[in-house]
């Protein structure tokens, strides 16, 4: 039976952090571009007889917050021109992109999406509908039968929600990724995508191996890529009043970001199979459960001045649950990457920690996450009703490994057969790499986008914010990318730019540069308040 080693040189988790990130973090005033404005833009005269591309573009916030006269009535055309029609007329496309000859060449879904880039109107918003009832379906109490093929409205919302929570692990971390090595860590200062949200604790990894210190003499800059400890994620919990009446019940959420470290990277790459420290549930007849080494290392390690992730996260789990007896709780664990790995490890231990009739219901939310456990451990989490659904990329090779390359269809199929499945059971106890996805898979798939390239590279395949792009615009399995998608594109331009797709980067930079500095284009566009 073949395996598949992980090369040192193809990166196993977290690709898209070795990608050079522009990072802002100023405050953001509201720009006439802001498409966060609910108010729906005023538009008055102006003169559109500019003479240069940079003249347009200086222009361009008080063409956005002025009229734009229509061509004159036509008694004949029962349909007046849009406004956001004339808007782009008045912009004078060709100018902007010469590579575009003519805006009369583009297509109207063409016109619509580079519209998107420029700014949305509050009609576009997709409301906060009020899940109430129907809020354990959407957290995954039938495993979400019925919902993602066609993806339910409300389900894309909820998992765009909470990629968005992990967006902001990442941009936290990143803004000060450095810990003492002598001291207990400063608070860590998270911005939350959604206010109705509070953060009640920091989370925090340590890898059991480490590198010599003379690695750190000769970068000394680079201090927290070799640093034993780092903090990985939050504990958060809905305080809104409103918003926890709109979702049926208060939401407890655990956040954990990606690979950004060279030990973190490193434990990555420990990728045998050996037994799950967690033994509170009862024996598994099919199999001893089982995970990778370094997913649990960087799990249930204690680092010097901060106690292990499994320690932390059952604590602040176990504190919240009392605080909040009486009330319907829910937990959401998600995680990107090497946090999708640990998210179930975490998932794992939370629906053991407390008897039954306590723990409210346990699910987790993974984007690009590799295979954790053998087929014994999946088991395990589905006894325990934890509820898993899985976003995977199809061209995101980082949900294949580590682990026996075998399509999931397949091994479902084989499993099924009695005959096949006692065979299976046996290499799954005695093969060292004998790894299995586990819960519900929603596919998108990167050649569907757009916006993307079909060829676009390992690490756009594998980024957080391509994952968001990708969720917002599936429809369904035979359905292409929804024309209305409203999450702007403004951040995947600037990340993504050599795959993104000519019709979107093609001198195009001025435009780019004037978005970046004068308008604040938030990653998914807020709704009304509930």
């Amino acid at each position: 039976m073949m395996t598949m080693q992980i090369s040192s040189t193809v990166p196993a988790h977290g690709l898209h952090l070795f990608q050079t990130r522009k990072l802002s973090f100023k405050s953001r005033s509201k720009s006439r571009l802001n498409p966060s404005r609910r108010n729906a833009l005023f538009i008055s005269t102006v003169t559109c007889s500019v003479s240069s591309t940079k003249t347009h573009i200086s222009n361009l916030d008080k063409l956005l917050g002025k009229q734009i006269p229509l061509d004159p009535p036509d008694p004949d055309r029962r349909q007046p021109e849009s406004p956001s029609r004339g808007l782009l007329n008045c912009l004078n496309l060709p100018r902007l992109w010469p590579a575009m000859k003519a805006a009369e060449e583009m297509s109207p879904r063409d016109l619509n999406r580079l519209q998107r880039l420029l700014s949305a109107s509050s009609q576009e918003y997709s409301p906060r509908n009020i899940l109430g009832s129907r809020w354990r379906e959407y957290h995954g109490s039938n495993n979400w039968a019925g919902l993602l093929d066609p993806l339910d409205e409300n389900l894309r919302r909820e998992i765009v929600r909470y990629g968005e929570f992990i967006q902001a692990a990442y941009h936290s971390f990143h803004s000060d990724p450095a810990m003492s090595a002598d001291a207990a860590p400063q608070s860590v200062h998270v911005a939350l995508p959604d206010k109705s949200y509070r953060v009640t604790k920091s989370l925090y990894a340590t890898s059991s191996v480490g590198l010599p210190k003379w690695v750190d003499d000769v970068a000394p800059d680079l201090g927290w890529m070799t640093q034993r400890s780092s903090w990985i994620g939050f504990v958060s919990v809905c305080e809104d009043r409103a918003e926890i009446r709109r979702m049926g019940r208060r939401d407890i959420t655990i956040s954990l970001r990606g690979t950004a470290t060279c030990l973190e990277w490193a434990e990555n790459m420990r990728d045998l199979l050996v037994p799950s420290v967690a033994e509170t549930h009862d024996p598994n007849p099919r199999g001893q459960p089982k995970v990778e080494c370094g997913f649990l290392s960087l799990y249930k390690t204690r680092g010097a001045h901060v106690p292990s992730l499994a320690e932390s996260v059952v604590e602040e789990v176990r504190r919240l649950v009392k605080l909040y007896e009486g009330e319907t709780l829910s937990i959401t664990v998600t995680g990107h990457s090497l946090g999708a790995a640990l998210a179930l490890l975490v998932a794992d231990e939370l629906s053991a920690c407390m008897p039954a009739d306590q723990m409210p219901p346990v699910s987790v939310f993974s984007f690009g996450g590799p295979r954790v456990g053998n087929r014994a451990f999946a088991n395990r989490l589905e006894s325990s009703n934890v509820k898993v659904l899985r976003i995977v990329n199809s061209q995101d090779v980082i949900t294949k490994v580590p682990g026996m390359f075998v399509s999931e269809a397949l091994d479902t199929k084989l499993r099924t057969s009695e005959a096949a499945a006692g065979v299976l059971n046996i290499l799954d106890n005695n093969m060292p790499w004998a790894y299995a996805h586990v819960g519900t898979e929603l596919k998108v798939d990167t050649k569907t986008s757009p916006f993307l390239k079909p060829d676009a590279d390992v690490a756009c395949c594998h980024d957080l914010e391509a994952y968001l792009h990708l969720v917002d615009g599936f429809l369904a399995s035979n359905c292409p990318f929804r024309a209305n998608a409203k999450r702007s594109i403004a951040k995947l331009m600037n990340e993504q730019r050599s795959n993104m797709k000519k019709l979107y980067t093609s001198n195009g930079k001025d435009l780019r540069l004037k978005l970046e500095r004068r308008v604040s284009m938030p990653e998914c566009l807020p709704s009304p308040s509930a």
